[in-house]
């Protein structure tokens, strides 16, 4: 991120707008929590925060009606020229009731209510906001080591400096991760689980990966996705866009995506300072 330049965290409450900010402020960022947002732009022209420290913000439903002010301010920013990143913290509705379930605590909408219908509510209102992120989030999976590591692979060096890519296996039958920006299905690879001697085992181990690499037109396949991949990535940095998701799926994210998570991941490496790519896997050890 550029001296001028803000973070704007938002997203659902529950999803770990807290955990997220603890986690910035370990690694040396300058974190203010729930700013009224008519106060961004003021907030942004001072560009770093003390000490030069990185500067992130966390607005939220807590405002209240102060938080109906996001998107004019974003409109703002946009038409001043001011520079910042959008980061939007999400989850499924299961995931966030049992966390407020855990907690006893009420969502910040429900009023006298269920939770499930706060949580509607948050979802209409942060609508809009979703759409224009420019990072996005999904937490559902996600204990509060796990967040903070994420955390830490994305923002570990302050600066974003060139494209960094999250290249994560999934498993269709858990659902497609919403966090997702390009979604790539292997399932036309000859499927491991069908191998008594590579079932109990994942993508991650050598004899799995070799399996699923060797198959006829596989190699190739990586190869244009790869390239297709390097092809965009000059777009979307020029657009502002410096954090990618690629979601890669098999049935149960346990043995082809898993691999050819792990093949892609290091293909981009190989390319030299421009990209960053870090596998991760969603769905290895969950059946």
């Amino acid at each position: 991120m550029s001296s001028n330049e803000i973070l704007i965290l938002t997203g659902m409450s529950g999803a770990g707008r807290s955990t997220v900010a603890h986690a910035l402020e370990d690694l040396g960022w300058y974190v203010v929590d729930n700013l009224p947002p008519a106060l961004l732009p003021q907030l942004l022209s001072k560009g770093d925060g003390p000490d030069g420290k990185e500067f992130a913000v966390v607005v939220d439903v807590r405002g209240g009606h102060f938080f109906d002010e996001l998107m004019h301010a974003l409109v703002e920013l946009k038409e001043n020229g001011s520079a910042y990143r959008l980061v939007f913290l999400d989850a499924t509705d299961q995931a966030l009731v049992q966390r407020f379930e855990s907690t006893r605590r009420p969502h910040p909408l429900q009023g006298s209510d269920r939770i499930v219908d706060g949580i509607a509510r948050e979802r209409v209102k942060l609508d809009e906001v979703r759409s224009q992120c420019d990072i996005a989030i999904d937490t559902t999976n996600l204990n509060v080591h796990q967040l903070e590591k994420r955390i830490g692979e994305i923002f570990g060096g302050g600066k974003l400096q060139g494209m960094r890519v999250n290249v994560l296996s999934f498993g269709y039958k858990y659902g497609i991760p919403v966090d997702s920006d390009l979604v790539l299905d292997c399932r036309f690879i000859p499927n491991p689980h069908w191998i008594p001697e590579l079932r109990p085992l994942t993508g991650l181990s050598p004899q799995v990966s070799a399996k699923v690499l060797s198959n006829e037109g596989v190699a190739e396949f990586i190869k244009s996705y790869v390239n297709l991949i390097i092809s965009m990535i000059p777009g979307y940095m020029h657009e502002g866009k410096k954090y990618l998701t690629i979601a890669v799926g098999c049935t149960g994210g346990k043995h082809r995506s898993v691999a050819i998570t792990q093949e892609i991941a290091l293909q981009l490496n190989s390319i030299g300072a421009l990209v960053t790519a870090n596998p991760t896997h969603r769905d290895v050890g969950r059946e």
